[in-house]
């Protein structure tokens, strides 16, 4: 998959990828406890949420002792190489170099993430999952 290939993370979903890259193994009624209050959401809401990202590949979903658990499928640099390619290029009208940058300068990206977002961007090759 390309960052072409992306989905385009609507804003709900991009905080729910921002609990599960943060956790591992989740079940949808702990992502609603980080979400649901701030987004203002019933918890149906969310479930309903997550299973259409698993469906869209962007979350897996596994058994564990009779509860389904979430986790990210897309790496953190993946799911934010889309959103910094569109925001460079439709509001910026520049290249993406300068946002990767400002993520490099603020450290919230690893150094390996930054790496991994630069890759998918100067490439525009496979995402990689995980």
């Amino acid at each position: 998959m390309t960052t072409d290939d992306l989905p385009q993370l609507t804003s709900p979903e991009l905080e729910i990828m921002k609990v599960l890259w943060r956790s591992e193994g989740l079940s949808a009624r702990e992502i609603h406890e980080h979400l649901g209050e701030r987004l203002n959401w019933a918890y149906s809401t969310t479930r309903t949420t997550v299973e259409r990202m698993v469906r869209k590949r962007l979350v897996e979903k596994r058994a564990f002792h009779g509860l389904h658990l979430y986790s990210a499928s897309v790496s953190r640099a993946a799911g934010l190489a889309r959103l910094v390619r569109d925001f460079a290029s439709q509001v910026l009208e520049s290249s993406y170099v300068p946002v990767v940058s400002l993520f490099a300068d603020g450290g919230n990206l690893t150094d390996d993430e930054i790496r991994e977002l630069r890759r998918l961007l100067d490439n525009q090759g496979s995402v990689d999952r995980n």
